[in-house]
């Protein structure tokens, strides 16, 4: 990540609907894998990203980020590596995705000493990237389930962008012939942005190159991507061509000339591609810092945005099968209801993440209807003796069995169609029926 031509990207310490595809579906794919342009998991169960990027390679001793972003919702971590061309070598492969698998995160590995190859004269090749991966391989081998290779991050600089696509396909294909079956993962040329459109224009030659058919491609999205319309264009390019596509570092708009956030989280949304903010912590430049200097405790107001807003990973995070979620899952879905006047409405859907002997932990998701809303409140009544026992991003209040649930400062106002999500903990006993919940609008 960078800032080049028209302030691309920000410099660290220095992805579409479901359609008809082009691709054929893999044969005996194994583990995680591309499924027209899902990504699904050896289950055939669809899997969306919804993480952040960690910088692990330059702090190798923070390995709580990996509880810490997970706490806060998130089911996939992107984890920066070095090949040892300008970082690392990263020797620890093994102990990382321990770390993902321990707290049921899935693991996106990506070698950066690549960013900007052709541009940044120390950078790695994507050759040398797939060697490092050759190095690794005895650590990525059986780990198909729980890690995605992401061969190079940002692979190619603004210089000769054209060559990204023979790299590419070529560091496809010598994975695939030193036996790698993972998931792939390949960033876009111009320091991952495509703002020359080389990747949107010759993806089909790179995922045809891959025998697997199991390469998704990856966009990073900033300020080239700094209007609604040049998101929602490029998105729907690969979506007309059946293309798998994850948004795999993107940031905020803290200044008028930044990435449109709040489009491409609703774009992802709605579309369902998965996504990876940049980043934990660690910037030079602090604004792209999610957790003050890897503090859960006090997340920034990008983190906020990331973790608790309209979108974000709590409204929208599901975790991967593999990891056996829950047991059981009950939703119910509620009628709109308006306030006086008519007007904007919501809806509300109320659903059991996970239950254990005596005890559950349940979501209820907050939907706008056609017009935006400026606060909302959800009220249900449990059936079963269940019982609240801690909640977050609402205040929830309990009488009895009636339960009131109004929305926290940060997710109360919703565009229209817009989702946020809150969640708690609960006791229950041998029967955990799922109750009818309302929403009111303000």
């Amino acid at each position: 990540m960078r800032r080049t031509l028209a302030a691309i990207g920000v410099a660290l310490l220095s992805a579409a609907g479901f359609v008809a595809v082009s691709l054929p579906q893999a044969g005996a794919a194994v583990g995680l894998h591309v499924s027209g342009t899902r990504i699904v998991e050896a289950n055939g169960q669809p899997f969306v990203m919804r993480g952040v990027n960690h910088p692990h390679v330059w702090f190798t001793g923070r390995t709580s980020a990996f509880a810490d972003v997970k706490a806060l919702g998130a089911n996939t971590v992107r984890v920066v590596l070095g090949s040892g061309q300008r970082w690392g070598p990263s020797t620890d492969t093994a102990a990382v995705i321990d770390l993902c698998k321990r707290n049921r995160l899935i693991c996106v590995l990506e070698v950066h000493d690549t960013t900007g190859y052709g541009e940044e004269a120390a950078a790695a090749s994507l050759d040398q990237a797939v060697d490092y991966w050759i190095s690794q391989k005895s650590a990525l081998v059986g780990q198909e389930n729980h890690v995605v290779v992401n061969i190079g991050n940002e692979p190619i600089g603004n210089v000769d962008a054209a060559q990204w696509t023979d790299a590419t396909a070529a560091a496809i294909r010598k994975m695939r012939a030193n036996g790698f079956q993972h998931l792939l993962m390949v960033d876009g040329p111009n320091w991952g942005q495509d703002w020359q459109y080389v990747m949107r224009d010759n993806a089909q030659e790179v995922l045809d190159a891959d025998s697997a058919r199991n390469t998704v491609l990856s966009i990073h999205m900033y300020s080239v991507f700094n209007t609604a319309a040049s998101i929602v264009d490029y998105l729907d390019r690969f979506r007309a061509n059946g293309w798998p596509l994850v948004i795999g570092e993107f940031g905020w708009r803290f200044a008028a000339n930044e990435v449109d956030h709040e489009t491409i989280l609703g774009e992802a949304e709605k579309r369902g591609l998965g996504y990876l903010a940049w980043s934990w912590s660690g910037n030079t430049d602090p604004v792209l810092d999610m957790a003050t200097e890897f503090d859960p405790t006090r997340l920034t107001t990008w983190g906020q945005r990331v973790f608790n807003g309209a979108n974000g990973i709590r409204a929208t995070s599901r975790e991967a099968a593999i990891y056996g979620r829950g047991t059981t899952t009950t939703t119910t879905t509620t009628t709109t209801t308006t306030p006086p006047g008519g007007g904007a409405g919501c809806t509300a859907t109320y659903r059991v993440v996970n239950q254990w002997p005596g005890g559950f932990q349940g979501e209820v998701r907050v939907t706008a209807g056609a017009s935006a809303i400026r606060g909302w409140t959800v009220r249900w009544t449990f059936a079963d003796g269940q019982a609240i026992t801690n909640a977050w991003n609402a205040s929830v209040t309990s009488s009895g069995s009636a339960v009131t649930a109004r929305n926290a400062g940060h997710n109360g106002a919703l565009a229209a169609g817009a989702t946020t999500a809150f969640g708690f903990t609960g006791t229950s006993r041998t029967t955990n029926t799922g109750p009818t919940a309302s929403c009111v609008a303000s």
